[in-house]
């Protein structure tokens, strides 16, 4: 009898033993918190040399981990480098463009994805904030659960802005359902025409407007801001654009505190600093350069209330936080707002030339930083890298093993983003409206047919670096991008141009 219990015991001790080795292999894997800001330019942080608005919290997150200068997102414009992201994958493969609200899913199920490749890694994931990659399948029924969407790419959890805040629908959608939709009032959306008894119209009803708006913003108006697109119906499931960041945050907050016990991945994808910039009032004038500043100031609180919770959960140490932007900034992006004339001396490109849509340095190098008190060392890294990079680094960190067509574009790059190594890419590619390519310090524009301008870029005030000849550029000594020296550096101009066609013509990954 004796033996017999000592035996169970044993059984018991061994068992316990197991799950507490599982559990260890589990937590050796850090949380791993994305935090993708929108039009967020590389000299708008303080740690950065912003001037007119502070940002403390990403300032002390750069000061407990790594400042990269010279790290980019693979695109100068939002779908396509969140796409590129999400899928280690060039989003010209992928046919990504800006997307009209009520765009089809552009992610291919069969694709594995970012979050699909850390769920098999034992990860919970969550995306929580503006998408703009489409959901459904091209006929979206708002009024129903909207399939395909973040589930059908990796996601378990989901609280979206379905597009951008300047686009209709203008509602939050929790796990692919509008949140607070009722079954009387059901949404229609229209980027074609207006829908009869829908919202206003901004164009023809500038009175109802808290900010004036271009004409492609000017249609259906939502709590005093005209959108793109017409839309009826679903009042009570209307946000108010101020207080959209306690939203997101919120969400983030317990996504993070239902999965502490485990291993996660959180997607939070900010709308600040995206027009329409509406910031709450708790911000307004806590810069010096108006609405533009407020939400710099906004999308900051965001990120300290993130490294609050960790904290509070005890979790801060084991989990590495990725902040970036998507694009380089822009002041007028089609609403007056005054960011031209509240500029002051602040350059949100920092030194460098360019903007969002613009294949100049500004329009992909991004302010980014990574923090992992348990890995990583304090420090300032010039690697030259690209967030296309992230997934397949990623999956090096948690010991996943890429399939053949996984991450097409994505090179494992862990030591860099890790600050181990300086060495980054030997060869960066930049998309914008015209194709770029980084190699150290040089700089390459391929040439475009025409460099004539199309008026909606005039009317942004963007320089997007057409040009009829090739471009090079020494960054180092003219990072404003002014001396083509092209002439002068023939086989370099060969070799990037060469790596640029290998690039456009199939996949890179090695």
């Amino acid at each position: 009898m004796k033996n017999s219990i000592l035996h169970k015991i044993a059984w018991v001790l061994l068992i316990t033993i197991c799950f507490a080795s599982v559990n260890a292999q589990k937590k050796k894997n850090p949380n791993i918190v994305i935090i993708y800001v929108d039009d967020l330019g590389f000299g708008d942080l303080g740690v950065n040399g912003a001037v007119g608005v502070k940002t403390p919290n990403v300032d002390a997150l750069a000061a407990n981990g790594i400042n990269f200068t010279d790290a980019h997102s693979s695109a100068a414009t939002c779908t396509p480098s969140r796409y590129s992201l999400l899928t280690g994958s060039y989003a010209f493969r992928g046919k990504a463009a800006i997307l009209a609200g009520d765009a089809p899913l552009i992610i291919d199920t069969e694709m594995r994805t970012l979050p699909d490749m850390l769920k098999d890694a034992g990860y919970k994931t969550g995306v929580v904030g503006k998408w703009h990659l489409g959901l459904g399948d091209g006929n979206v029924n708002w009024n129903t659960k909207v399939t395909p969407g973040p589930k059908e790419v990796g996601f378990d959890y989901s609280f979206l802005i379905p597009a951008t805040g300047d686009r209709v629908p203008t509602v939050f959608m929790e796990n692919q359902e509008v949140v607070g939709l009722e079954k009387e009032d059901p949404i229609t959306v229209d980027y074609k025409k207006n829908i009869p008894g829908g919202y206003p119209v901004g164009r023809e009803h500038p009175e109802l407007l808290k900010q004036h708006a271009d004409d492609q913003h000017a249609s259906s108006v939502t709590n005093g801001i005209s959108r793109i697109g017409y839309m009826k119906g679903g009042e009570n499931a209307l946000w108010i654009d101020e207080n959209i960041p306690f939203v997101l945050t919120d969400k983030a907050t317990h996504f993070i505190d239902k999965h502490k016990e485990n291993p996660f991945f959180l997607f939070f994808s900010l709308h600040d600093i995206h027009q329409p910039r509406t910031p709450n009032k708790k911000f307004v004038e806590s810069s010096e350069m108006g609405p533009r500043g407020d939400v710099i100031t906004q999308m900051d609180w965001c990120v300290g209330e993130i490294m609050k919770q960790l904290d509070k959960n005890g979790i801060k140490e084991n989990t590495m936080i990725i902040f970036s932007s998507d694009n380089g900034p822009i002041l007028d992006d089609g609403y007056l707002d005054y960011a031209i004339e509240l500029l002051g001396e602040h350059n949100p490109g920092g030194p460098y030339r360019g903007s969002k849509y613009s294949v100049y340095e500004a329009g992909t190098r991004m302010p980014t930083v990574i923090s992992w008190p348990a890995g990583i060392q304090p420090g300032t890294s010039n690697a030259l890298l690209s967030q296309v990079d992230l997934y397949a680094s990623l999956a090096a960190l948690v010991g996943q093993k890429l399939k053949k067509a996984d991450a097409p574009d994505s090179e494992n790059l862990l030591d860099a983003w890790l600050g181990k190594s300086q060495k980054g890419r030997e060869m960066l590619f930049e998309q914008a409206y015209a194709y770029g390519i980084r190699k150290g310090n040089y700089k390459y524009i391929h040439p475009k047919k025409s460099d004539k301008l199309p008026e909606w870029i005039k009317n942004k005030f963007v320089d997007p670096g057409y040009s009829t000849v090739p471009m090079l550029f020494n960054l180092d000594k003219d990072p404003g991008e002014t001396q083509n020296i092209a002439e002068s550096h023939p086989e370099m101009v060969k070799e990037m141009a060469a790596y640029l066609e290998k690039v456009l013509e199939k996949p890179t990954r090695k």
